[in-house]
């Protein structure tokens, strides 16, 4: 018997690979968010090459699967951002306050070479309810 169960929604992005949307253990009612790339999940296309409408693409489809899980973003304790260029990091904190008051989670962002389908951002997060 699995220690997770997958979550899926249709307002995010469909998984492009072999994994979940998310997984929600069953004993420490934790929900592990895979990494979102701006694509909308309509047409699961990138939003555009504008770093910011990316951004926040991003939160909108991280949201969405939180709130598949039975949660929403304040419930999320870590969140891990993948960036192409980290000049756009000031840039990651504006949109962020948008989407998370505090108490903030905690964080990393780490500059990478490329991104699936060339998105300029991705973040994966760790929820607790």
């Amino acid at each position: 018997m699995p220690v997770f169960e997958p979550v899926e929604t249709d307002a995010a992005p469909a998984a492009i690979g072999t994994y979940s949307q998310a997984v929600s253990t069953n004993k420490t009612n934790t929900t592990y968010l895979s990494g979102q790339i701006p694509l909308d999940p309509e047409t699961m296309e990138l939003v555009g090459t504008d770093f910011t409408d990316q951004a926040k693409q991003v939160f909108c489809n991280l949201r969405a699967v939180a709130e598949a899980s039975g949660g929403d973003l304040a419930n999320c304790v870590k969140l891990t951002v993948y960036l192409t260029d980290l000049g756009n990091f000031p840039l990651v904190n504006e949109v962020m306050a948008e989407f998370i008051s505090e108490p903030y989670p905690a964080r990393a962002a780490i500059e990478v070479s490329a991104l699936p389908r060339g998105a300029a951002i991705e973040i994966d997060a760790i929820m607790v309810q």
